[in-house]
């Protein structure tokens, strides 16, 4: 599994079709093209494309908006890499993101790191991919 690691492969993802959503979470994901041959010669110097590996890509938008402290958004994002990693189906040869919709109740959950939000976001992430699984296998 491949992390998104620049702008422009986000916003090609983001520009693809939501698949799946929950309160929270909403799951983008794009069909990945047939691999190019790299070019040889002269045509050395033409762009590279955004996904040169034909694998399963992940990527994380947690917004400062919707979780306001770093250790909040972080801990999210955690929690979507590792879940990502552990799904059974894992997720197809596409790339996706997993972008984070509404914030959570501060009042509910006091501490950024607190058991109760790992345990709800957790939740909800298993939701998003299972909905998106089935989804996917109709």
């Amino acid at each position: 599994m491949q992390r998104l690691k620049n702008r422009a492969q986000f916003q090609a993802v983001m520009a693809g079709s939501t698949v799946s959503r929950t309160a929270h979470f909403a799951l983008h994901r794009m069909e990945l093209d047939a691999p190019t041959p790299l070019p040889t010669g002269p045509e050395a110097e033409k762009p590279k494309a955004l996904f040169a590996v034909r694998d399963t890509w992940i990527g994380a938008l947690v917004p400062k908006r919707w979780a306001k402290r770093a250790v909040t958004r972080n801990a999210i994002k955690r929690q979507i890499y590792t879940l990502s990693l552990q799904l059974s189906p894992p997720l197809p040869q596409a790339a996706h993101v997993v972008r984070l919709r509404s914030g959570f109740d501060r009042k509910e959950f006091v501490s950024a790191t607190s058991p109760a939000l790992k345990l709800a976001v957790r939740g909800e992430l298993e939701q998003l991919f299972a909905r998106a699984s089935a989804r996917a296998a109709t």
